[in-house]
This record gives structure tokens, C-alpha cells and sequence, in this order.
């Protein structure tokens, strides 16, 4: 009696032609950066598409939060403590990240309102390879704030609560 495949399995065999016919990175990569598993829990004739927009959903939530750090407006608290943490430096690369990831989304919108197949595997290709510089670039900087945590830290008196 043979073994029902499951859906992930199904997943990674249609990702695997796909990956072989245009390129792409490995299942397993595009698994731990964008949670591309998540797709198995639906059905799509689309796949690409569907890869795309769970890379989409990463970026927007990095660009959301890169603004907060930006621009604090109505921010969470905590925000200005990693705020206090950061160097000028530390912040002009956030702001770099941030101009990248803008980009990104006005991209987006053009690949939402009309699908191309070609245009969306270029987009996946090119935002898996940013993402990679992206990693390296943001796991600097909250190495560098969780360094500086407890150095920089609120004084007795500051504050609301001061």
C-alpha cells in the first residue's frame, strides 16, 4: 500500500521544476528566509506568484518596521530604546535598507495589478539576492544594539515614569 504524499511534498516537487527551469534558489533557502512552506496549505495553479508574495510579505514587514526606526512617530517605546542604542552609522544603513526596500514595494504593485510570469521570477531572483546583503546588514546592526543595551540605557530620570 503506497503512502499518500503529502501536501509539502507536492510543494517541493512542483518547486524543484520550477527551480530547474528558471533558476531559482533551493527550496530549503527560500524556506528559511520567506516560509515558502506556508504555500502547501493551499491550492494554486500559480506557484511563482505565490512565492512572490510570501517574499513580498517579508519585506513590507521589514519596510514597516525600518520606518518606525526612521521615523518614530506614534511608535511602541521600544523603538526609542533601540533608538538610544544605535550609532549615526548604524542608522544611515537602516535608511539605505529602508530606500531598498521602498523600492521593492512600488515593484510590487506593478507585478500585482498585472501578472507576468517572466517579470515575477526576475523579482524573485533579485529579492532573494538582496535579502541576503539585507541579512548581513541588519543582523550588524541589532548586534551592535544588543551590545550597546544596557550601556545606553534610560537614566533615572527620563522618561515619563522619571
Amino acid at each position: 500500500m503506497e503512502k499518500e504524499e503529502s501536501a509539502l511534498e507536492s510543494l517541493k516537487k512542483k518547486y524543484s521544476e520550477v527551480r530547474d527551469k528558471y533558476d531559482l534558489p533551493s527550496f530549503e533557502e527560500m524556506n528559511q528566509d520567506f516560509s515558502v512552506e506556508k504555500i502547501s496549505e493551499s491550492e494554486t495553479d500559480l506557484l511563482i506568484r505565490e512565492i512572490r508574495k510570501f517574499i513580498s510579505e517579508k519585506f513590507s514587514n521589514y519596510l514597516r518596521f525600518i520606518e518606525a526606526l526612521i521615523h518614530p512617530v506614534n511608535s511602541p517605546l521600544f523603538v526609542f530604546s533601540i533608538l538610544k542604542t544605535m550609532s549615526n552609522s548604524d542608522k544611515e544603513r537602516l535608511n539605505e535598507i529602508y530606500k531598498g526596500l521602498a523600492k521593492r514595494e512600488v515593484e510590487l504593485i506593478e507585478l500585482d495589478i498585472a501578472y507576468n510570469e517572466e517579470k515575477e521570477i526576475e523579482f524573485i531572483r533579485s529579492a532573494f539576492a538582496e535579502w541576503q546583503k539585507i541579512k548581513v546588514e541588519m543582523i550588524g546592526i541589532f548586534d551592535a544594539v544588543k551590545m550597546n543595551w544596557d550601556n545606553k540605557g534610560e537614566g533615572k530620570n527620563n522618561g515619563y515614569f522619571g
